[in-house]
């Protein structure tokens, strides 16, 4: 059987694990994560990258479980961080520092100062100002940090523009013509050592092109900087790889980019999530009603957008099936939306399926990445359980949230 969900028998199962069971026993909603699927995709972009010397940093903000984060370091990813909470979380589920690169365009002192002392591979600094930071921080504490500049292509990601971070409209990284000047500056700063350059385009890219742009552009700007006497030590050419039926594999995604890394003296980093945790993942969510009005049919599931945000956020799609189908559920179309007081609680509009009935169980597919990590407590609702299936079995790994949990923190 192939990792991850498949319908061998009619009911769609996780590696053999039933998650209709799944659903009866922990209740809905809930996340359930093939941990075949994920280390088989890490695998598989390590193995695609194997020409060159390099390291995967899978983003932490994809998925953070640290049931997940945990694993993957025994495996020996690094990963890529955007707060000091994502850099406690993988230096505690064992990811060296030295594998530790500190993404974002607004770290505050206290996280910088976090990554000095942890002694991380890189901080991928956005400004000018973020690298005088940097080096002022290391020198309060007798350190000195290593730093990659993120540079700013102006490639067009093609993608939804809420998640396009490439062009020069955008607020992330320097103006990549800048970039030599930026370095020169910084020969002046004696606690930093500026060692390798970064970018990231976007996310949910389907196409090779800008991906294969974005590297071309990096390693010319390498090689010249090595040229003015920098040591160019790492060139990080970020994540952003899409998942869906017209996502580009590991394989096809190295093939795009190492013609222009080749042969160059330093060593490639990558970042994906997505493409890592995506299809490794569903929500479950039990059907509540199936309503229909004016002629239009609606499915209310108790799973709502506090739970899934992407659908309401950018118009992402999820395709979504009954868990246990059978032949009587005669085939209609519906919107399937949340009980969240917003008309965005919708997953699918004007999705075709088989009719389900009050108590049948959906799986919300490709949710492994930006599911759970981007939710909410929105309407006082209750942060789903995370559910790990590893080796035929099935484990718990975050219990669903009470209400004591989401009052604890208030003062009254």
């Amino acid at each position: 059987m192939a990792a991850g969900f498949e319908r061998p028998h009619g009911e769609l199962v996780c590696d053999g694990v039933s998650l209709e069971a799944l659903a009866r026993q922990f209740g809905t909603p809930l996340y359930v994560y093939s941990w075949a699927a994920i280390e088989e995709s890490f695998r598989r972009f390590d193995a695609a990258f194997a020409p060159v010397p390099h390291l995967v940093c899978y983003a932490a903000k994809a998925n953070s479980s640290l049931a997940i984060l945990t694993r993957l370091a025994r495996l020996g990813s690094g990963a890529d961080v955007v707060s000091g909470g994502e850099l406690k979380a993988a230096l505690q589920c064992g990811t060296p520092a030295d594998r530790i690169v500190f993404s974002g365009v607004g770290k505050t002192d206290e996280e910088i100062a976090a990554g000095v002392d942890a002694g991380i591979l890189a901080f991928n600094a956005e400004s000018e100002r973020e690298i005088e930071k940097i080096d002022a921080i290391a020198r309060g504490r007798g350190s000195t940090a290593r730093v990659a500049l993120r540079v700013n292509p102006d490639i067009d990601a093609r993608s939804h523009p809420y998640i396009s971070t490439g062009l020069r409209q955008n607020k992330f990284g320097v103006d990549i013509a800048r970039a030599p000047e930026i370095f020169e500056k910084a020969r002046r700063l004696p606690n930093l050592r500026m060692a390798g350059i970064q970018a990231h385009i976007g996310s949910q890219i389907l196409e090779a092109g800008p991906l294969a742009e974005t590297a071309r552009e990096l390693s010319a700007l390498a090689a010249s900087l090595a040229d003015a006497g920098f040591p160019i030590e790492s060139l990080d050419i970020g994540g952003g790889i899409g998942i869906g039926e017209a996502a580009l594999s590991p394989e096809a995604y190295a093939a795009a980019v190492l013609p222009f890394l080749a042969g160059r003296p330093f060593r490639v980093l990558i970042e994906p999530g997505r493409a890592i945790a995506g299809r490794a993942g569903v929500l479950l969510a039990r059907v509540l009603y199936v309503k229909q009005e004016r002629g239009k049919s609606f499915v209310v599931v108790d799973a709502g957008m506090n739970d899934l945000l992407r659908p309401a956020l950018y118009q992402a799609v999820h395709p979504i099936e009954l868990v246990r189908a059978t032949s009587g559920n005669r085939t209609f179309t519906a919107d399937i939306v949340g009980p969240v007081c917003e008309t965005a609680d919708s997953f699918l509009r004007d999705a075709e399926m088989p009719r389900p009935e009050e108590g049948d169980v959906l799986a919300i597919r490709d949710a492994g990445a930006y599911g759970l990590a981007m939710a909410s407590n929105y309407n006082f609702r209750l942060r789903p359980a995370e559910i790990l299936v590893e080796n035929g079995s099935a484990r718990l790994v975050r219990r669903r949230e009470t209400f004591e949990d989401l009052i604890r923190p208030e003062l009254v």
